[in-house]
């Protein structure tokens, strides 16, 4: 099984590499087939897989149209931020007395050579290190300067390079060149035209310089930009930062107000205020990063919060000015619990970063300091249960109805436990009209039902009298007896305490609580000691077992339910997720195969998965691209049989 995977993921990195080459070559000569969020994607794929591959310390090439020309500065590729997660994470290396922060201009890098304040050579990218001579092309740019004069207006003694950004604006973009897909394509296109037209509808915005000869005239990054400035390049004013959270704020700034801009910007880069040549030369350097926007995340006005109630427990669910996320429309986001509210300082009429990645529900991550005249009011929460008046706790982490005869969360208990035992058949319009009519208030009710009383919700009054028996009476009656035997793992997490599911007791199962007494005595510091429980989710766990121990022992106890012994099976300790169509059986029946052989089913991709099982291994989908991610075997049907059945 081991070959397989090193098998496939070699498959994988040399598809990831064809397909980065392809791009680069493709964004480099004007004509990109993919967004930058989409090549992003990749490279961050390849680098987790193969962080040493050569693919990765290459930039790009230019076409064979122009003569080639060494650069005077690097021009290698920056490491990058896609989120304010990774960013803090790159932070906490990296602390700075001041952060400076530029915009990241969304166009094609061009370096000019000066001989003595004279302009001499114009320099595209290239592969980072030798670029194409578009001199020519570039003297029709606005922007770029012939000559460099100092502040008396004579000729400056300025030997070195000044690198830039050409960009187009959205005006040209507009009015000239609409048949584009975007400016930075249409101003690739342009640059690299042989015959130089349309040049001069082309910017350049300068941030970057190098003194090679003589004296610098600049001493720091910010002296630098406004060195820029004083000669009359095109520049943007750095933002001065003071913390990593200061930075963040401002990138949210940036991103509610980058529309209003006439040119593109895709993120941020953050470096220190020295100037760090060693760091410079480096293909790609340490330390500064570009901490980019992502089609993920975008900033609106948050208008009210509901309460969304799910047995027991209150959360908070912001409701915002519509936003476009990953294509998505998006209005409603979770605001998690009262301690991240208080924590985000969030408030009705708030301007919030909301965030949306891969099949992650929508998050409010972070809200933008208030301005002058914005008008804001504090967020109302529940006092009391909605259903039984009890007063509700809040603990920070969780704001809950303590009241555990509350109908609402006694329904919601009897409907988790039909779910996680898998008691088919037995649909919520019958649970519903059961507990409503009183035939069950608890777990321990459902095992004394018998076809008599289930006979009224399936025959109506006459066919009754007539003595008629009911078949969908007799299929629940008999799923309800049918699982009286089940895993330790499913009756715990039948009980319904909040955040623990099957998955998560088989954890504790399988580091030693292998038995329902044993779980019933550990504390919460013993519970949080085994891996993938935090001191909260321990606390709520310990706390949900103490509310549910008289009906627990009473089910096993009584001989009602029977617990399996754990540790027993040959998937003991796996888990498999499926995709896909299977040909010999259902998918449920796959996975009660696999819990009947003490194994555990998950329905997502993630790092502790033991299998993933399709009958179509190669595809690109993206629960086999992670599983690839993260060095899972993908399996097939036929090798998932080999495996119940060995």
């Amino acid at each position: 099984m081991e070959s397989m995977f090193d098998e496939s993921k070699l498959l994988r990195i040399e598809e990831l590499s064809k397909l980065i080459k392809k791009y680069q070559n493709s964004y480099y000569n004007g004509e990109a087939e993919i967004s930058d969020a989409d090549f992003d994607k990749l490279w961050d794929e390849l680098k987790e897989l193969d962080p040493e591959n050569p693919i990765l310390k290459k930039v790009g090439a230019d076409s064979g149209n122009f003569a080639k020309v060494r650069h005077i500065m690097p021009m290698g590729s920056q490491e990058k931020a896609a989120d304010p997660e990774q960013f803090l994470d790159w932070a906490k290396n990296h602390a700075y007395d001041e952060y400076l922060v530029e915009y990241k201009f969304d166009g094609a890098s061009l370096e000019l050579q000066y001989r003595h304040g004279v302009l001499d050579r114009a320099v595209t990218r290239g592969d980072g290190t030798i670029g194409d001579d578009i001199t020519a092309n570039a003297r029709k740019m606005n922007g770029v300067l012939p000559e460099l004069k100092d502040t008396n207006g004579n000729l400056a003694d300025f030997t070195g390079a000044v690198r830039g950004e050409v960009i187009m604006t959205h005006k040209v973009h507009e009015t000239h060149y609409a048949d584009k897909a975007n400016c930075r394509n249409a101003a690739n296109g342009l640059m690299k035209r042989k015959d130089g037209t349309g040049s001069e509808h082309l910017t350049l915005i300068t941030y970057d310089a190098l003194a090679t000869e003589g004296t610098s005239p600049f001493s720091d990054e910010e002296e630098k930009v406004n060195w820029l400035k004083r000669c009359g390049f095109n520049v943007y004013p750095i933002k001065i930062a003071k913390t990593p959270q200061e930075v963040i704020e401002y990138r949210a700034e940036v991103m509610e107000m980058r529309a209003s801009l006439d040119f593109d910007i895709d993120g941020l880069v953050i470096k220190e205020r020295t100037i760090n040549l060693e760091d410079a030369s480096r293909a790609r350097p340490d330390r500064q990063i570009a901490f980019k926007f992502s089609l993920e995340e975008a900033v609106t006005i948050l208008r009210e919060v509901e309460w969304s109630e799910s047995g027991a427990t209150y959360t908070p669910v912001g409701i915002f000015d519509a936003v476009q996320l990953a294509g998505t429309t998006v209005q409603r986001a979770s605001l998690a619990n009262p301690d991240t509210m208080r924590a985000l300082g969030v408030k009705i009429g708030s301007k919030v970063i909301v965030v949306k990645r891969g099949e992650i529900i929508p998050k409010i991550m972070g809200v933008l300091p208030e301005e002058d005249g914005q008008v804001t009011t504090p967020v109302v929460f529940p006092y009391t249960c909605g259903t039984c008046g009890t007063q509700l706790v809040d603990e920070g982490s969780r704001l809950y109805c303590p009241n555990k005869s509350c109908a609402k969360r006694e329904l919601h208990q009897i409907q988790k436990w039909i779910s996680v035992v898998d008691i088919r058949d037995f649909g919520d319009i019958l649970i519903r009209s059961l507990f409503k009519d009183g035939e069950i208030k608890s777990i321990s009710d459902i095992y004394k039902l018998t076809e008599e009383t289930l006979t009224p919700y399936f025959l109506k009054e006459d066919s009754i009298e007539n003595r008629k028996d009911s078949l969908g009476a007799k299929k629940v009656f008999d799923s309800i007896q049918n699982h009286r035997k089940m895993r330790l793992a499913v009756f715990v997490a039948g009980f319904d305490i909040e955040g623990i599911g099957e998955t998560m007791v088989q954890k504790l199962v399988d580091a030693g609580f292998s038995s329902l007494q044993k779980l019933l005595d550990a504390t919460a510091e013993d519970i949080a000691a085994v891996y993938g429980f935090a001191d909260i989710t321990a606390k709520v766990f310990v706390q949900g077992l103490a509310e549910n121990k008289e009906e627990m022992l009473a089910l096993t106890d009584g001989g009602i339910i029977q617990i399996e012994q754990a540790g027993g099976g040959s998937l003991a300790g796996k888990s498999f997720c499926f995709t896909g169509e299977l040909k010999s059986m259902k998918r449920a029946d796959a996975e009660a195969k696999v819990k009947a052989a003490g194994g555990s089913c998950k329905s997502s991709v993630t790092k502790d998965l033991s299998y993933l099982v399709t009958n179509d291994t190669t595809s690109g989908s993206s629960k086999n691209q992670k599983a690839a991610k993260y060095g899972i075997p993908i399996i097939n049907e036929e090798e998932f049989l080999a495996l119940v059945n060995g």
